[in-house]
């Protein structure tokens, strides 16, 4: 036993004392504590030590919380921690009620004094910690923990690709996080941001971004400058409008709004051409943008719990697979609408005002599940049934007159055969499924070699004629895309040595044209009539220059002449204002045109590899937009191939570096 005296906090293995006035005390390790039985004059000194103690620090309740926050930041990390982060690149300290964290964990990979002097350099060693199997720090997480800040030592890891910081106390971000050049996953979800900070629109490489379950309010127009974004996810936030500037991320392909206060999207949103996944649920919108069809891609879209009165035609989403409408105020389901889903699965319409569907719905030969309860229907067209695909049917809730409410308790199945069994004309059966120019015309025309069918015509709006050994168009298939308004046509991998000239009637509409993969020794110049192409494909054909016309198709994004015989960049390109991408690989270019290029604000992606260049303009390191620049696999020797490897940030900063001074 031992006797001794305290008159302080001391927190340490199992010895836990808190005395606010001197006392003697037992202390039993193998009993635990045994304290003296105190007398009642020494009960009433602690009590009112403890009430003037509360007094002073306001609250007994803050006082233990900051006792127990002084406590969770430790000097360092466990030595096996250390080491192991060392040794793979990453660096896992989540759930662990961690508020401050040690400052060895902003600095892991530098070597403390002591460690350095008990380096080995022998090579024979045979100690597990070997210091040249070290590696630079790739992924950080330290989620789900009570941090408060985060230390600008983070610009450190020069290498960190994956940032986990979900689930803590954030509020902010420092400044010198803009460093973090190679970052490509950032999670900030369910913390305390308002905004997102400035220092996450500087990580040009970003990917994938996370900020759900916050506080933000506002979202900044810098957002556009995440030219590499593929992931957004700003759902369970504040969000009342979107900017402009949304519509520059032409990469994301999963975009995630719901559980915001949006009343209106921006017409941009139709700009986000790789989208596949919308989610803009639990919002207040009324009405959905007639732009949101451009999104070719899309393949899901959730508008639910919203105040939606119509859904818009989606003529060009022929992607769309999933669309997910329920909880809203839409009152009309029109024919132009169910028109443009030639390859929908799935529609959920439940808990809406729907009066009817129309006849037109027998159309959607791929539709597998189909909700329309809680609705006003009163009864359902009988070509309902001739859907092949068709496993799911609900109606519940609503007031059937026309179908006993036996029968549509017996299921999808039993249904389905009733309203078959309605159909009057047997020919209704045959006349579901789409025909073929040919066959409506009552004859085949045997020079196109191919049938094209009507409706998945009009109601993907793309004609697609690949690989049909074809060195020509008719004119009654270009006609039949004239009238279907057609936006895409793909003649890739065919025969074609000119474009042909009936294009010339179709080219105002058209968005995106594939004449990869021919024999093309030009372009003629009515291609600049093509006022809202954004897609040229142009790849493995002979071509040697564009017509100038080319610069009056000011809408276009991307332009693809890799495989060809150019020996500089087409003139006709510099200016366009929009051009985001320019892929010129594999041709004969001899020369980089700087003062050209420079002309292109929205330029993001420049692929001149395997070309003739002899000479890398330095003042080509000026285009800071560019995100993407391969020269690899040509003729000149500087830069080297090992600045080359590094990237494209590393090879604009070189270039910049050797720019004569004045």
């Amino acid at each position: 036993m031992a006797k001794r005296s305290r008159q302080f906090l001391l927190v340490k293995n199992k010895n836990v004392t808190i005395q606010l006035f001197s006392v003697s005390v037992s202390v039993g390790y193998r009993g635990g504590f045994n304290f003296f039985i105190m007398s009642s004059k020494l009960q009433q000194i602690k009590a009112r030590a403890i009430a003037e103690k509360k007094k002073q620090l306001g609250s007994a309740t803050n006082n233990v919380e900051s006792c127990f926050f002084r406590q969770l930041k430790e000097a360092s990390l466990h030595p096996r921690i250390i080491r192991q982060a060392r040794k793979s690149g990453v660096l896992n300290l989540s759930n662990r009620g961690i508020a401050e964290m040690p400052d060895i964990v902003w600095n892991i990979t530098c070597l403390t004094a002591e460690e350095t002097k008990e380096l080995s350099v022998s090579l024979d060693s045979n100690e597990d910690d070997k210091w040249w199997d070290y590696v630079e720090l790739t992924k950080l997480v330290l989620a789900s923990n009570t941090i408060r800040s985060v230390s600008p030592s983070i610009s450190n890891y020069k290498r960190l690709n994956t940032l986990d910081l979900h689930d803590n106390c954030l509020s902010d971000l420092p400044s010198s996080m803009s460093e973090l050049t190679c970052l490509t996953k950032l999670n900030v979800s369910r913390n305390q941001f308002e905004v997102l900070p400035e220092c996450v629109f500087s990580l040009k490489s970003l990917k994938v971004l996370h900020a759900q379950h916050n506080k933000i309010s506002s979202l900044s127009d810098d957002i556009g400058s995440l030219s590499f974004l593929e992931e957004l996810d700003l759902s369970n936030n504040n969000l009342k409008k979107l900017p402009h500037c949304i519509g520059f991320l032409s990469r994301v392909n999963n975009l995630n709004l719901s559980n915001n206060e949006l009343t209106v999207l921006p017409v941009e949103i139709g700009d986000l051409m790789a989208l596949k996944h919308l989610d803009i649920s639990k919002n207040k919108l009324k009405s959905l943008p007639t732009l949101i069809e451009m999104l070719h891609h899309l393949e899901q879209l959730y508008v639910q719990y919203n105040y939606i009165k119509e859904l818009p035609p989606l003529a060009n989403c022929k992607s769309l697979k999933e669309i997910h409408a329920g909880f809203n105020n839409i009152e009309t389901l029109s024919t132009e609408f169910l028109e443009t889903l030639p390859n929908i699965k799935l529609i959920d319409l439940r808990d809406n005002k729907i009066p009817d569907i129309p006849d037109t719905i027998c159309t959607l030969q791929s539709l597998e599940r189909l909700d329309v309860s809680n609705n006003a229907l009163t009864s359902l067209p009988y070509t309902l049934g001739t859907l092949p695909h068709l496993k799911f049917l609900s109606i519940d809730g609503n007031p059937m007159r026309s179908i006993r409410r036996d029968i549509i308790q017996r299921g999808t199945v039993q249904l389905l055969r009733w309203l078959r069994s309605r159909i009057e004309d047997p020919s209704v059966l045959k006349n579901m499924s789409g025909m073929s120019i040919s066959e409506t015309d009552g004859h085949k025309n045997k020079n196109s070699g191919c049938d094209i069918d009507k409706f998945s015509l009009k109601a993907s709006r793309t004609l697609t004629l690949s690989n049909k050994n074809m060195s020509s168009v008719p004119k009654d298939v270009i006609e039949a895309a004239c009238t279907a308004d057609v936006t895409v046509i793909d003649l890739s991998k065919n025969g074609f040595t000119h474009v042909p000239e009936e294009f010339e009637m179709i080219l105002p509409k058209l968005t995106e044209i594939n004449l990869g993969h021919n024999k093309l020794i030009n372009v003629p110049s009515f291609i600049g009539l093509g006022q809202h192409l954004q897609y040229l494909d142009f790849r493995n054909n002979q071509l040697q220059t564009l017509p100038a016309e080319v610069a009056n198709i000011s809408t276009l994004r991307e332009i693809n002449i890799c495989f060809n015989k150019f020996h500089s960049l087409p003139t006709a390109l510099y200016g366009l204002k929009k051009l985001e991408i320019i892929l010129a690989s594999d041709n004969q270019i001899e020369d980089i045109d700087v003062s050209g290029l420079s002309q292109i604000p929205s330029l993001a992606v420049l692929d001149l590899h395997n070309n003739s260049i002899k000479v890398v303009p330095p003042e080509l390191g000026n285009l800071k937009q560019l995100r993407s620049l391969l020269l690899d696999g040509n003729l000149f020797r500087n830069p080297r191939p090992a600045i080359l490897s590094k990237g494209t940030p590393a090879l604009l900063e070189f270039l910049r570096s050797r720019i004569p001074q004045s």
